[in-house]
Order: structure tokens, then sequence, then C-alpha cells
């Protein structure tokens, strides 16, 4: 490391941590990520990577690895829960790339996790390290862990989940809302589809109190999501087994094909969806968030994952001109740029909720003629303020 380089530590080895190692890289900022894992894995789930997440991941060379491996979805296709009617067709392949220079994908999250820990060099990625307590001291932040390892920094970034330690420490114990939705997924081979010759769309099906999605995330696989409203959740974990009985019963009364992609499923995990309210700030000296730690939010805008890219983007930009000394300036004008931007995805993501979960009536068939006129937050002008950003070229604004 030179001597004056300036040197990260990143808690977290999810897509936010990773990522953001990988944009620090790349910006020559010294970088080290501590997972509290043995190993790092994705339980088997799809994710969305939109033109505001590619554009970043391509600058810091993945364009290769998301070609291979993701796959580029025709279209949003929203319909109807019992005829299966269209509500709305919005092209995206093709379309994102004219409107924003960059595709977007849906894949699987364990391959978009393998690509960043194949980009970043071994021996900056330590797992099995759980973090134990840190503390800022002569211009660096001191940290150690359960297993006895300590570090040294001139900064930490806690992107370590909804859960964060880092998040706890800096601003006390708060649990997360249960947003009174849960959520079956699961992935079937698509061969046991090929009689419904499912199109390659992300398919939203909107019914009173739920809904259900299916998208293509390899060519032999297909992801679904199944989200139900519900009044209490005892556990947060991505990987709780569910009832392949249950979801198919609480959709007995949908669409075939609905019910012909769940009877194919042979297991299914169920989750809760906890979220927070936007936090007033996220930094204090230097130690600051990323991602889930700090703004996270519901999947119905897909950005949960983007957004966490964003940050690592907008982080590294900031942190790759200055010195040690200033990475506290930094760190507050890293929070300034990113907090409203994400207090708004946070938002829509809420709004999604209810609009894709409308009983049939009044409210419901307004919806459908809006959706019947083009108006949708997935059409390319709606989304331009999303998909056109790039969090890797901020704007300095004027932090008080």
């Amino acid at each position: 490391m030179s001597q004056h380089q300036v040197s990260i530590a990143i808690i977290g080895g999810g897509i936010g941590g990773l990522s953001a190692a990988l944009s620090l890289l790349h910006a020559g900022v010294d970088v080290q990520v501590y997972e509290r894992a043995m190993t790092i894995s994705e339980v088997g789930a799809g994710i969305a990577v939109s033109p505001n997440a590619t554009r970043i991941l391509h600058r810091i060379g993945l364009a290769e690895a998301l070609a291979r491996t993701g796959v580029k979805t025709l279209a949003w296709h929203d319909r109807r829960w019992d005829d299966g009617r269209t509500l709305l067709y919005s092209p995206v392949a093709g379309v994102m790339e004219t409107a924003f220079g960059f595709p977007l994908y849906h894949m699987h999250r364990a391959d978009l996790v393998g690509a960043l820990l194949q980009a970043l060099p071994p021996e900056r990625v330590h797992t099995g390290h759980t973090l134990k307590t840190f503390v800022e001291h002569r211009g660096k932040v001191e940290a150690e862990f359960e297993n006895g390892a300590h570090l040294r920094a001139d900064a930490l970034v806690g992107a370590d989940g909804i859960h964060s330690t880092v998040r706890q420490k800096l601003f006390g114990p708060e649990q997360p809302r249960f947003t009174g939705c849960v959520a079956y997924r699961g992935l079937v081979r698509a061969e046991r589809l090929a009689h419904l010759d499912l199109e390659r769309t992300a398919q939203i099906w909107m019914g009173p109190g739920k809904h259900f999605v299916h998208v293509y995330v390899r060519n032999e696989l297909v992801n679904f999501v199944a989200i139900l409203e519900q009044d209490a959740w005892t556990k947060e974990s991505w990987s709780d087994r569910g009832e392949v009985a249950d979801v198919l019963a609480a959709f007995a009364d949908w669409h075939p094909q609905v019910r012909a992609i769940l009877s194919a499923v042979d297991e299914t995990y169920l989750w809760g969806l906890f979220d927070r309210e936007p936090m007033a700030r996220w930094s204090v000296g230097r130690v600051t968030l990323l991602g889930d730690a700090c703004h996270p939010m519901l999947p119905f805008k897909a950005q949960g994952a983007a957004q966490a890219i964003e940050d690592g983007a907008t982080l590294a930009a900031l942190l790759a001109p200055i010195g040690a000394r200033d990475v506290p300036a930094a760190l507050s004008q890293y929070e300034a740029l990113r907090l409203a931007r994400t207090a708004r995805v946070q938002g829509e993501s809420e709004a999604n909720k209810i609009r894709h979960h409308l009983p049939d009536g009044p409210a419901q068939e307004a919806r459908d003629a809006d959706m019947a006129r083009g108006g949708t937050d997935f059409a390319a002008e709606a989304v331009g303020w999303l998909y056109g950003y790039d969090a890797g070229v901020p704007v300095p604004i004027l932090v008080a």
C-alpha cells in the first residue's frame, strides 16, 4: 500500500460488500472483506440486475460474466390472477440498452456472487471473521473479531445485512419491522415446465392479497416467488424451508399456469419480508453502512442488490482521490448523496406492495385501466431516474 492510499475494511461478504470491494479495488483503494461465514455462498434465488447496476458491474470487469450467466428478459408482463389477462406488456431486451446503454439481466444470485468472488484477489476476502467490536482511535478504526483477529484501517464499512452488527454498535439496537408479507421462493428446472411454453418474460401475476412472479434465471432454470399477506412473523431467514402444499393451497383458485408451476416444485423456502424506516444518517466518523445494513427494502421494485451496488460505486468514487485525513468528510458526502435516492426506492417498493395486492373492485379496476394506458414504473420513460443513474460519477452536494 502506498503512503497515501486509503485502507478500507468491509464487514460482510454478500453482493453489496463484494461489489463495493471490487469498485474500491478498481479505483485504487486498498480494501479487505471480512465475512462471518466459513464459506461465501447464496441460497438459490433469482435476482434482477438492472441497468443502473449493470453499468457499474461492467465498469469493474464483469461484463463477460453477466453475459455468460444472465438471462436478458424480453419484457415485464403483468397479468391478472384468475383469467391471465395481460394488464401490461413492457419490452425490456433491447429497450434498456437503447435507453440507458446497458442491459437488464435476471440471474441466479449464486452466479453473481461467484463472478464477484472470482474477480477479487482471494487474499482480500477473509471468511470465518465475526465482528466483535470496533473503536476509532488516532485517525484509524481498530476492530477485533471473535476468532481473535484484529484489523486497523482508515474506514470501516458495515455491509452486514439487515441484522447489521455495525449498525447496532453505531446507533443502538432496533428491530426491523415486519411488512405484513411472506414469500415462498424456489427454482424449477425448465424441462419440467416445457408443456407450458413459457415466454422469456418476467411475469407478475397480481391478485387480492398476494402476487406471483416467475422468470428464467438460467436457460435451464425458472425462478418463482409467491408473496402472500400475513399478520405476523416470528423469525427472519433466507433459508426457512416451506411446504409446497401450503403455497399450492394459497394459490388454489389462481390461473392454471400459476398452479402448474407450483405443482412442478420439489422444494420451496419461506421467508418473512422486513424493512426499516429510512435512516436519518448512516455514518459516524470513519464508520459507515451500505446496502441492507442501512436501507433494507421490499423486493417489489427489484432494487435491493442494485442499490447496494450503487452504494459501493459512490463510495469508491469519493474515497479514491483523497488521503486518510479526509475520510470522515468523504463518508458524510457519501451519506448525503445516497440517503434521498435510497429512501425513494424504499418508498416506491412499499407502494408496489399495495398496487400488486389490490382486492377486486374499483381501485383494482382503476389500476388496470392505468396499466392498459401504459402507465407503469417499468416503462423506459418512467424509470429513467432509476435506471439511467450513474452512481460511480457522483455530483458533490453541500453537507451541513
